[in-house]
């Protein structure tokens, strides 16, 4: 029988401490702050670090991790934004619970790395509040649970109303759209009007490296509140 190291067991029962005592801290914290404005916002800091340690137990693994024991979402991709500098990690389900902790995967839409359209949905006054700042030409980077990065360039901006608009997912169209809120400094809570950056792939992206689409999520799917 292999015996580990005595470093590698510290190391390991250090890190299973610092992950306990996040999670202890993040119910506290929204135990706490719970009714109050602020509570979405420091949920979504305070959860980082989980999240990220899932994602890369999922890299390593191959399979889904979910951040915390509860949780009912988990880590499916992770964004970065070179122009802004900025990069975080994307969710399973665009519902409230899981934007409160990052921008979510809306349902019914091709994850990373498959072909069809990605969406994905964020709050306007967290996560994704630097919508704002993004330029057609800009380039997105999107990480998928395979660990593969593809590339795309920003195409579009423009803002729909859901009131009269909906999407209908292209199985044949291979983009991705982020979407959030709009106006973004508007107290609002339910506001009608969405925010959407439309990016395609660059020359990066190999389309022999696309997987096969999963039909079952080739669907319309609702706009959620964000």
């Amino acid at each position: 029988m292999t015996t580990l190291p005595f470093t590698s067991l510290n190391r390991i029962r250090t890190r299973l401490k610092l992950k306990t005592l996040v999670s202890i801290l993040l119910c506290l914290f929204i135990a706490c702050s719970w009714g109050h404005t602020g509570w979405i916002k420091g949920k979504a800091v305070l959860a980082q670090y989980l999240i990220a340690d899932a994602w890369q137990q999922s890299l390593t693994s191959k399979e889904t991790i979910k951040p915390w024991s509860w949780a009912d979402t988990w880590p499916v991709a992770r964004l970065e934004f070179p122009a802004l500098n900025e990069s975080m990690y994307v969710l399973a389900g665009s519902h409230g619970t899981s934007l409160a902790f990052g921008p979510g995967l809306a349902d019914g839409t091709a994850l990373p790395g498959e072909k069809g359209t990605t969406i994905i949905h964020g709050h306007r006054d967290t996560h994704f509040a630097l919508l704002e700042n993004l330029s057609i030409g800009d380039i997105v980077r999107i990480q998928s649970s395979e660990g593969d990065w593809q590339h795309y360039v920003i195409s579009d901006t423009h803002i729909i109303d859901t009131r009269s608009h909906k999407w209908l997912i292209d199985p044949n169209e291979h983009t991705l759209q982020l979407v959030t809120c709009y106006p973004f400094n508007s107290s609002n809570v339910n506001p009608p009007l969405r925010y959407v950056v439309e990016a395609q792939p660059t020359s990066h992206f190999l389309a022999s490296s696309v997987k096969t689409p999963q039909v079952s999520r080739l669907k319309m799917y609702t706009v959620p509140v964000i």
